[in-house]
């Protein structure tokens, strides 16, 4: 097994594939739905797809000292909002199993 990156188009032809759905009314769902939950998270909203996940905005503070990595400028940074994502219990275990692939990145997150 190796790791590849699923892309929108990639999520709207497997839906394709395995419904009687016409493709571009897939592909309307898809992005409808995409539009749904970015507008939720703008306005405040945390979304809970049991099963799957939680999406909600969280605050990042701000910073007076930050630094342009491409040009070392300083910079000063305002607090703002960033999507998060917390995994489910169902996702969480479903990848319990899945193998390690050699030079796999270990994350610090938990």
């Amino acid at each position: 097994m190796s790791a590849k990156k699923v892309t929108k188009y990639d999520l709207v032809e497997s839906v394709y594939q395995n419904t009687d759905c016409e493709k571009r009314v897939v592909q309307d769902v898809v992005e409808r739905l995409l539009d749904e939950l970015k507008d939720a998270l703008k306005d405040g909203n945390t979304i809970e797809l049991r099963g799957f996940g939680t999406f909600e905005p969280r605050l990042r503070k701000g910073r007076s000292r930050a630094r342009n990595p491409k040009t070392g400028e300083q910079l000063t940074v305002a607090p703002h909002y960033v999507a998060a994502f917390r995994a489910g219990q169902e996702l969480k275990k479903s990848l319990w199993d899945l193998p390690v692939l050699p030079g796999a990145k270990v994350s610090d997150e938990e």
